[in-house]
């Protein structure tokens, strides 16, 4: 499908690409790159792009599919590093979780003749590093593409179709709806899980191993997520500041609802509420965006 797919950075999200390309013949050749030495010796011995360097524009140079997966807060630097290497008709894009501001710092240095195309796989598990990859990664997951107005449609579908061929469904959206619906079903829950274990941390002090050792399945399901790379979510709430703030003023405001129903012992809106949300999570499964199993049918030596 493409002569040489070029991934900057090779974390869970950089491998797996990379394993999912091969195993679905997706690009003739796998070039990648990553600015950490030790990140690199370790996708070498892994062994799943053809070459791995530390040399930005040599990895970028002649490769028609260029997908960045650094963290969002690194591609205004990278983007402009790669842009002078980037060959004319080659499509780039990235992976990032927050697409208005992927946009505003990668657009400036796309050069002319070069088709940027933004998305998002949704994607992923909470660990990182190239060692986290693999190939299904993708499988059955949703790719939110979130072409630029004027954009070039051809380098749209064949972005769609790489997607397609690592094993994803592909849909597509502005880049500001894109990040409020983000913001609702992956930063705020994000958001969240931090809190809840970071006031456990704080309890943990006072209560002496009993917090963690005694843990339900609700406070590790929580910690799951909460393990997820700093740098990463970092960035995500830094750039996707407006739709975070927006949600977690809703869920406030939420919250304070379910607070006076416990606090007054209103127990029929409390069986109500609970009985509405969670069919969510049963259309979440019957959709396929995860399983019944108590593990979420999650391989623990991924």
């Amino acid at each position: 499908m493409f002569q040489k797919l070029a991934i900057v950075g090779l974390g869970l999200i950089g491998s797996s690409i990379a394993h999912a390309a091969r195993r679905g013949g997706c690009a003739q050749a796998i070039c990648g790159f990553d600015a950490s030495d030790d990140v690199r010796a370790r996708a070498r011995r892994i062994g799943f792009a053809d070459v791995i360097t530390a040399d930005l524009a040599a990895c970028v140079k002649d490769a028609d599919l260029v997908i960045l997966c650094t963290p969002v807060g690194a591609y205004k630097e990278v983007a402009a590093a790669a842009a002078p290497y980037l060959a004319p008709g080659a499509i780039l894009s990235d992976v990032g979780s927050v697409k208005q501001a992927a946009i505003r710092d990668i657009l400036p240095s796309v050069p002319a003749g070069v088709h940027f195309v933004p998305a998002h796989p949704i994607a992923g598990t909470e660990y990182s590093g190239p060692e986290a990859g693999f190939a299904s990664l993708f499988d059955g997951r949703w790719i939110i593409v979130t072409p630029l107005p004027g954009g070039d449609d051809n380098a749209a579908a064949r972005l769609k179709a790489f997607w397609q061929g690592l094993g994803a469904s592909v849909d597509a959206m502005d880049a500001r709806h894109h990040d409020l619906v983000l913001a609702m079903t992956s930063h705020l829950p994000h958001l969240i899980a931090y809190n809840i274990v970071g006031t456990a941390r704080d309890l943990e002090d006072v209560r002496e191993g009993e917090v963690i050792k005694y843990s339900a399945s609700g406070f590790r399901d929580s910690t799951r997520i909460a393990a997820s790379d700093p740098t990463m979510w970092r960035d995500i709430f830094l750039n996707n500041k407006d739709a975070v703030l927006e949600v977690l003023g809703r869920f406030n405001e939420d919250l304070a609802v379910l607070q006076r129903a416990v606090r007054n012992g209103d127990g029929q809106f409390l069986f109500d509420f609970f009985t509405r949300t969670r069919a969510i999570r049963k259309a979440i499964i019957e959709q396929g965006q995860d399983t019944a199993a108590p593990n979420f049918g999650r391989d623990k030596a991924q």
